[in-house]
């Protein structure tokens, strides 16, 4: 239902299809759909199976992606559930996003995991709006994660570590200032987006969101159909991937 903007829905159906793209960043200036348009992607993406008491969403079928405590179990439910859309904010401390282990409990050699934003991403997209003005010490803790597919969380000699497999998906405002280069590298994708200059567009953005503020359902079911048979292709994408070919004139382009 997004007017234009054919390149940003072009890269987050293309990491919805392969998630070892590692990542999404766009940028652009504000109210170009970006956060919009980010938001929306779960809702077409395919449930997924998950055990249903973990904390982290651990696959059922591949023990070598699992916590510890889902790998010593012989028997566990299975749920299906939506991919989690997890957004990190600007403000989150550190605690936040990694977690935290009880300190008292920490001395006696039993500590106690409270999960944060990130095990609560695994197997899901992890969203930053704002990337570029990420704290240090955030970006740290997201670039670990994301280069052992893991969180590490240490404390009074204990540590606990589980599963944190995510989507990266960054936006940003190029002019609020740069992103840091070690986090740039975490992306596999960069697309930028601009605002609409043609006025009948413009327009039609204006009715379709006095639209769906009248009349929210009725403006979903209005795309029911559209949403459905993007579900459809990125299943089918998901199934074509071992097929995909690398072609030497398409390795000499991108050396190029």
């Amino acid at each position: 239902a997004i007017v234009g903007q054919a390149e940003l829905k072009r890269a987050l159906l293309a990491v919805a299809a392969n998630d070892a793209l590692d990542g999404l960043l766009v940028r652009g200036e504000k109210g170009t759909a970006k956060s919009t348009a980010v938001r929306a992607l779960t809702e077409l993406l395919p449930e997924q199976r998950a055990i249903a008491d973990c904390p982290y969403g651990c696959h059922p079928d591949d023990p070598e992606r699992q916590c510890a405590s889902c790998r010593d179990r012989s028997d566990y439910e299975i749920e299906t559930r939506p991919v989690p859309l997890v957004t990190l904010p600007l403000g989150a401390t550190r605690e936040r996003v990694t977690g935290t282990l009880s300190v008292a409990d920490a001395l006696d050699g039993e500590a106690e995991f409270d999960p944060g934003l990130l095990a609560r991403a695994n197997r899901g997209i992890l969203y930053v709006d704002e990337v570029n003005l990420l704290d240090d010490h955030l970006v740290d803790a997201l670039l670990d994660a994301a280069a052992m597919g893991e969180n590490v969380v240490e404390r009074e000699g204990v540590s606990h570590r589980h599963p944190a497999e995510f989507v990266l998906v960054g936006t940003m405002n190029p002019e609020e200032g740069p992103l840091r280069p070690q986090l740039l590298d975490r992306f596999g994708l960069v697309v930028d987006v601009a605002g609409v200059a043609d006025v009948d567009e413009r327009v039609e953005i204006s009715d379709r969101r006095a639209a769906f503020d009248e009349d929210p359902d009725a403006f979903r079911a209005e795309y029911a159909a559209d949403q459905r048979a993007l579900t459809r292709d990125i299943v089918d994408a998901r199934a074509r991937l071992a097929e995909v070919t690398f072609p030497p004139d398409v390795a000499t382009a991108i050396s190029e």
